[in-house]
């Protein structure tokens, strides 16, 4: 494998795309999954860098489509499955008391959050894994909730396996211009994190006018 490694002399030495580059080249497939696995535990590692590059060195012979696709979707559902049982042994219990010592959140918040869970998390669980950013804090929730573990496996699997696949071929058929996968899902990855600022902003402060008025109340 190491002659194949010259035809990633384009890629650079440093930074996420060089480590993930020797991930690959040293342990070619299960250099993948080790990688996408310790991005659904560390989000802050990209995965619309990771995938596209292993599906340009699966293009250029380093390791095979099949086992890009294998081994990137096992190590998502490893990390997955991590979080997971972070989630159960946080547990409910622990999770009411956190949330009754936040200042601006009701129990009833969080009970209609688990309700909206149990409604809803399967397909939360499954659309969340293509989602920048949810495709790692879904797994908590699944796990504080106790989804059974079987069903969150097999979507996480299925949700995992449509994701890596769109990233992967996209870095196999773009080749050298890989990195342009990057820069269109970045700016999803942004996006989102915008919309979630923007949410939580437009909660407190619709929390801290209710406060106010409760206490103008009180006092007239």
């Amino acid at each position: 494998m190491h002659l194949t490694y010259s035809a990633l002399k384009q890629e650079p030495a440093g930074g996420i795309a060089g480590w993930a580059t020797g991930l690959v080249d040293t342990m070619g497939g299960p250099g993948a999954g080790l990688a996408i696995a310790l991005e659904n535990l560390f989000p802050p590692l990209p995965s619309e860098v990771i995938l596209p590059l292993t599906g340009f060195a699966a293009g250029q012979g380093v390791l095979s489509l099949a086992s890009a696709l294998f081994w990137t979707t096992l190590g998502s559902v490893v990390g997955a499955v991590v979080l997971y049982w972070i989630g159960v042994s946080f547990g409910r219990e622990r999770m009411h008391t956190l949330w009754g010592k936040l200042p601006l959140v009701k129990a009833s918040d969080l009970e209609r959050t688990e309700q909206w869970f149990a409604k809803h998390g399967t397909k939360a669980v499954f659309f969340g894994r293509m989602v920048p950013l949810f495709r790692s804090l879904i797994s908590v929730p699944a796990g504080v909730e106790r989804m059974p573990v079987h069903v969150f496996v097999v979507l996480t699997t299925l949700g995992s396996l449509i994701w890596n696949s769109v990233l992967v071929m996209a870095g196999y058929w773009l080749g050298d211009r890989w990195e342009t996968v990057e820069t269109y899902v970045g700016f999803a990855s942004k996006a989102v994190l915008v919309l979630v600022v923007v949410a939580v902003a437009t909660y407190v402060a619709l929390r801290l006018r209710g406060a106010d008025r409760a206490q103008h109340r009180r006092s007239s």
